[in-house]
């Protein structure tokens, strides 16, 4: 219990003290967050492919000040539909055109071959969320992991990693695994800056100077989860329509996030 604490209040200061460094270094943001994202006409449309986000439990319930519905929503829904924009239009998959936010209190996850899950150095997750999510990716499931950075959130998302799977070791991928290659070949992969390296002089956050690619993998080969650390590819979606964000990073984020989503459906 005193390591949770500790660990809950060095991310906290870190948080805090890195947002305020980048204002005060960079400026402020070009960018501003929509507060109403127009729903798409086809939103309702039954498609072979749906979006699905995971939501989580936060250590703390203000872990992030600016993300009062908790930091699994950051970015969301525009990065979420944005994205989708790309998987329709670059690949023949029948997606659905808006996100579908899912738990891991229910079966409801079960419906997803492919979930996503933002921030999550920031989750706590109960003792029946844990169990959940392992029969969900032993049973054929997909989680992609995105947007945290460090070694202070790496530990915090592993004490729930290590209690889906005690069992497993999280590994680094190799430039020759097969979720690189589903339909781009991703060989020359570099580091996807969130917004708060604006005017991206600088792509990592806290201590997290290099991109990881890591994953865990079943008892057959597969993919269960991969882990993309000390990146922000939902920055990237989100804000690729942005002139102020580089489209080098957002022309990787999307290819990376299409191979996954591929690879899900797939293996």
């Amino acid at each position: 219990m005193r390591k949770r604490k500790i660990l809950v209040a060095a991310v906290l200061l870190l948080t805090l003290v890195g947002v305020m460094f980048a204002q005060r270094r960079r400026g402020p943001f070009p960018f501003r967050e929509d507060d109403e994202v127009p729903m798409p006409a086809d939103a309702g449309d039954k498609t072979e492919f749906q979006f699905a986000r995971l939501q989580y439990p936060n250590w703390r319930s203000n872990d992030r000040m600016w993300s009062m519905r908790g930091a699994w929503s950051i970015d969301y829904p525009k990065a979420d539909r944005q994205f989708m924009q790309g998987v329709r239009r670059l690949t023949r998959l029948n997606a659905r055109s808006v996100e579908q936010v899912v738990n891991l209190e229910s079966d409801e996850i079960m419906n997803y071959p492919f979930a996503y899950v933002v921030e999550p150095g920031h989750w706590d997750l109960t003792d029946g969320q844990v169990k959940k999510l392992r029969e969900y990716l032993l049973k054929g499931g997909f989680l992609m992991t995105d947007d945290f950075h460090g070694s202070m959130e790496w530990d915090i998302f592993m004490m729930s990693v290590q209690r889906v799977f005690p069992d497993r070791p999280v590994v680094d991928l190799p430039n020759s695994e097969p979720i690189f290659h589903v339909l781009y070949d991703l060989d020359d992969r570099f580091q996807i800056p969130g917004l708060v390296n604006y005017p991206f002089d600088q792509t990592y956050e806290y201590d997290g100077v290099e991109a990881k690619w890591r994953g865990i993998y079943d008892d057959h080969g597969r993919l269960m989860m991969a882990i993309c650390h000390n990146m922000d590819m939902g920055d990237a979606w989100e804000w690729a329509d942005s002139p102020h964000y580089p489209e080098k990073y957002a022309s990787l984020a999307y290819r990376i996030g299409i191979n996954y989503i591929m690879y899900a459906m797939s293996h």
